[in-house]
């Protein structure tokens, strides 16, 4: 089975919701299955730390992850056109894993929420993908031959998948955006089964 490494840090809900559709399109897939993890919090008082094990929902991330998947999909939500702290600061901090080339050769995509459809979501998604191309990951889009890309009036770009969760931040994703998202996981899952049957 490859595995596809599904990590996301989700401040209300939105990218959870988006991450667990991304999770579902990669379980379509035969021959893949999907890791889901999640990022701790960054705390601004430095004494204070997050438990080790959150309360609820996935496990934070470890480098291990990193290693054992075959393709990966990382979501984080808008903080100003970019992606949240939490998220770059788990990035920042694979500098072994980019030395190593733990990533390098292996298929990622991108997700992203933010609170207005004029959010920063595009800008967003090419910030998480900066870091994915210096490990050497194969960047997955979203080709226009998802039908949902021409008709959706909420979230939806060709460089990932998005959610417009409102100035309320509701989590509740519109239908293209819960198929685009399950079109994102299948994507990654399936180029991570094709590179594996060329090897």
């Amino acid at each position: 089975m490859k595995e596809i490494l599904v990590l996301y840090y989700s401040h209300r809900g939105s990218v959870r919701a988006l991450a667990e559709e991304v999770a579902r399109g990669v379980h379509r897939v035969p021959g893949a299955v999907a890791r889901v993890r999640t990022v701790p919090r960054v705390s601004t008082v430095c004494e204070a730390v997050e438990d080790e094990i959150p309360g609820s929902g996935p496990p934070y991330a470890e480098v291990s992850d990193l290693e054992e998947c075959d393709g990966l999909v990382i979501g984080s939500p808008t903080r100003f056109g970019n992606m949240a702290a939490p998220m770059k600061y788990f990035l920042d901090g694979l500098a072994g894993a980019w030395v190593n080339g733990t990533l390098a050769g292996k298929p990622a995509g991108v997700f992203t929420s933010t609170s207005s459809l004029h959010g920063g979501q595009e800008a967003t998604l090419l910030s998480m993908m900066l870091p994915l191309l210096h490990h050497g990951a194969l960047i997955v889009g979203l080709p226009y031959s998802e039908p949902d890309l021409n008709t959706t009036l909420s979230g939806g770009t060709p460089y990932g998948a998005s959610h417009v969760a409102g100035v309320d931040g509701n989590p509740r994703l519109s239908e293209e955006e819960a198929r685009l998202a399950a079109a994102l996981g299948r994507r990654v899952a399936e180029t991570a089964v094709r590179l594996a049957g060329v090897k």
